[in-house]
């Protein structure tokens, strides 16, 4: 079975940057399209973006458009989520998760499984 880990989380001021690596092993990037999901406390969890086996085709939730970016390299097996001019409703864990179904722009596949561990991302008020 596909096994995530995250990592690149951390405490960052307002109007910051971090990136975020999802590091694939158990079987082959290239198959799976992936996602990255958070969940902050009291809250729902959340797609935040996701990307195509091929990276032509990606998604990101309206709050992140314009600030983040997903992008892989099947050959390290890695997958990265660029956050830029971060915010404080940006506090979370992040985990990348595989993605079932097709990503379009304005859907994240089907459904998302299989979570990594998490890295938690803080920015503070």
């Amino acid at each position: 079975q596909l096994q995530l880990v995250e990592s690149g989380g951390g405490l960052v001021q307002p109007g910051g940057s971090l990136r975020l690596s999802c590091t694939v092993s158990g079987g082959t990037l290239e198959h799976y399209s992936i996602g990255w999901v958070r969940q902050a406390p009291g809250k729902e969890r959340e797609v935040v973006s996701c990307i195509d086996t091929t990276a032509e085709s990606t998604y990101y939730t309206d709050s992140v458009k314009g600030r983040f970016t997903i992008s892989r390299d099947n050959a390290k097996n890695t997958v990265w989520l660029q956050m830029t001019s971060l915010k404080p409703e940006d506090t979370a864990v992040y985990s990348c998760a595989e993605v079932g179904g097709t990503v379009v722009e304005s859907r994240c596949g089907s459904w998302t499984t299989n979570l990594g561990p998490g890295t938690q991302v803080t920015v503070p008020s």
